[in-house]
């Protein structure tokens, strides 16, 4: 059985909605929780709600990191912080992974600092699933690391396909790298050369994409520096959010908008499903030497439970082993 280390004091929503989502996690998957925050508040929360206390474990923290704290500063002075905590639970032995949904600044330095990363990876990248027209790509970097070399690129664009090929499960998927034009002379001098080492790779690399290609389903991994990443993930965030505002406000203006709404409902809930973050769950970290998955700050009780189960698939289907063995190949070759 997997066990999972959860931060249940990460998140605008914490720790109840990190505790509901931790017990349907525990109902629905094979996988344990270690929950990790002031003993004696969860235990007292826990128990106002029905639970298997043998899959449930409390571990305790005193400390918290807050949303605005500089998280190296964070993880420096707060040891005994939830986030530290559950990290070191994975490093111990006692987690197979660990999951926030906290300061995400805290939980890059935490995990780099005290996991290490896996040989041969030089920064780690967070790695978010997109939804698009035929299905869902991966955005690597999201913003763990926003000054990045090259070879950090080309890393990154190793550990997407090992990642959409064992956890999403597609063989040979496609890689992009995120340019403002598609021929290979386009973008900085630092575009061009990271072009150049991810097309000597053993990718599946299809060149530069654009902006409008991120939803349009034609690539699979979609490889950034991490200010561009996190850039591309708030505005899709706000695209999503927006779209779906506007459309309640059509649908509810009269009496036709209600009827409308009422002959297509089920297709309304389709498409708040497929815009909707929480069926992800989070973000793993990619190149950090243990499974770390990162969620949104406001993330719900689904969104809990999801991240747990991504987790548990991670470990189960052995994500860093296969990894290493693609990085390794491919550096072998460059180098």
């Amino acid at each position: 059985m997997v066990r999972v280390a959860v931060d249940a004091m990460g998140g605008d929503h914490a720790p109840d909605v990190v505790i509901d989502g931790v017990l349907e996690a525990v109902t629905r998957f094979d996988v344990a929780v270690l929950l990790v925050g002031p003993q004696g508040d969860l235990k007292a929360r826990l128990a106002r709600r029905r639970h298997d206390a043998s899959r449930v474990e409390i571990v305790h923290a005193s400390q918290i990191v807050q949303m605005d704290e500089a998280p190296a500063a964070a993880v420096r002075r707060k040891k005994d912080s939830s986030i530290s905590v559950g990290i070191q639970c994975v490093k111990d032995g006692r987690a197979d992974a660990f999951f926030s949904a906290g300061n995400t600044g805290a939980v890059v330095c935490g995990a780099t600092l005290k996991l290490g990363l896996l040989e041969t990876i030089e920064r780690p990248g967070i790695a978010i699933v997109m939804p698009n027209r035929t299905g869902v790509s991966l955005i690597i970097d999201a913003g763990a690391n926003i000054d990045p070399k090259p070879l950090h690129l080309l890393q990154y664009a190793l550990m997407g396909s090992a990642y959409f090929e064992n956890i999403l499960g597609k063989k040979r998927p496609t890689v992009g790298l995120l340019n403002i034009g598609e021929e290979e002379t386009k973008g900085t001098d630092f575009v061009r050369e990271t072009y150049q080492l991810i097309e000597q790779s053993p990718v599946n690399f299809i060149g530069n994409v654009e902006g409008k290609d991120i939803f349009s389903g034609q690539c699979d991994v979609i490889v950034a520096d991490g200010f561009v990443g996190n850039v591309t993930l708030k505005v899709a965030e706000s695209i999503a959010e927006t779209l779906a505002y506007f459309l309640k406000q059509e649908l509810g203006a009269d009496w036709r908008g209600r009827l409308a709404y009422g002959l297509a409902r089920s297709c309304f809930r389709n498409f708040r499903k497929k815009i909707d973050y929480s069926e992800y769950g989070g973000a793993p970290l990619l190149g950090v030497d243990g499974i770390v998955i990162i969620g949104h700050g406001r993330s719900s009780a689904k969104a809990v439970m999801n991240a747990i189960h991504f987790a548990q698939k991670e470990v189960d289907r052995h994500i860093n082993q296969n990894i290493l063995a693609a990085v390794k190949k491919t550096l072998a070759r460059v180098s």
